[in-house]
């Protein structure tokens, strides 16, 4: 699972996606869960996209409450179908793409935590697949954005399958570990505005060589 990266300011955002500019609220140098970040999620009319600024941890419909007990920063695919929290805004289309220049993942190869950073070997930002919701305050009326990054079992993956603790309870290739999903620049419009039967074959972790990832420093 993914608890922390560092999204793009805006000016790359806008040459990136090609999204045009509009002020919005400005977000930390490195995202976690709770915080404030960037996301992009489809415009009044097709190719357009519109940067929204929302908290990383989906607020779902039925919460009484922004502040939920439990964590919604990551949702594993496998499961959003089904899943009440994510379940409206994956059947409903309400699909994003949150911008990362980086993101970092726990390496346990050593017996401890060691935080790995993930960059693209091309020099590009991440577009990483996620959903997003606006829900309504109930006693104030406010409606607050917010999304969560999906994840894709990556036992076979040469490198994400290295990161976070191994469960000695469960066999190695039955670990279940995580990666995130790299929407390429010219999957953006099939992963937005697709059906879900579209925006499902897209779900893979990023290919090995598309990774530069090692220790931080």
């Amino acid at each position: 699972m993914c608890t922390r990266y560092v999204p793009p300011d805006q000016a790359a955002i806008e040459r990136f996606w090609h999204v045009g500019r509009d002020n919005q609220p400005r977000w930390a140098e490195q995202v976690f869960p709770r915080a404030q970040g960037p996301f992009l999620r489809p415009g009044a009319t097709a190719p357009q996209l519109e940067l929204v600024v929302g908290q990383w941890g989906l607020i779902p419909w039925f919460a009484k409450t922004a502040k939920l007990t439990y964590s919604t920063n990551n949702a594993r695919f496998e499961e959003i179908a089904g899943k009440a929290s994510y379940k409206q805004s994956w059947l409903q289309g309400r699909r994003c793409i949150i911008p990362a220049w980086s993101f970092d993942e726990p390496c346990w190869e050593t017996g401890r935590n060691v935080w790995w950073n993930f960059r693209r070997a091309d020099g590009a930002p991440w577009g990483l697949a996620g959903l997003w919701n606006a829900w309504t305050d109930p006693e104030t009326g406010e409606v607050l954005q917010s999304y969560t990054m999906l994840t894709i079992n990556a036992d076979s993956h040469p490198l994400m399958s290295r990161m976070h603790r191994p469960d000695p309870k469960l066999a190695p290739d039955r670990q279940d570990k995580r990666s995130v999903v790299a929407i390429e620049f010219g999957e953006v419009d099939a992963w937005l505005r697709g059906s879900t039967d579209d925006a499902a074959g897209l779900m893979r972790p990023p290919p090995a060589d598309l990774i530069e990832a090692g220790p931080k420093e």
